[in-house]
């Protein structure tokens, strides 16, 4: 490797997440802001599966908007 050509590497960059959560990683930038993370994002925390089951399934909004009992 070439020297004075790489970034230097941070063995503990902390990534900061909105909802307040911290996470220490290796970069080569020292600190980085995010918006969401696995603490906080839907997919993880279950809360889009709920979302999906509140809403039924498209064959029974079908059926009950056509009221269509088979």
């Amino acid at each position: 490797m070439k020297k004075g050509i790489h970034p230097k590497y941070h063995e503990k960059a902390v990534i900061r997440c909105a909802c307040g959560n911290e996470m220490v990683t290796g970069s080569v930038v020292a600190s980085v802001e995010v918006e969401v993370c696995s603490k906080c994002h839907p997919f993880y925390t279950g809360e889009i599966r709920q979302i999906f089951a509140e809403r039924g399934g498209r064959l029974e909004r079908f059926r009950k908007k056509y009221n269509w009992e088979h």
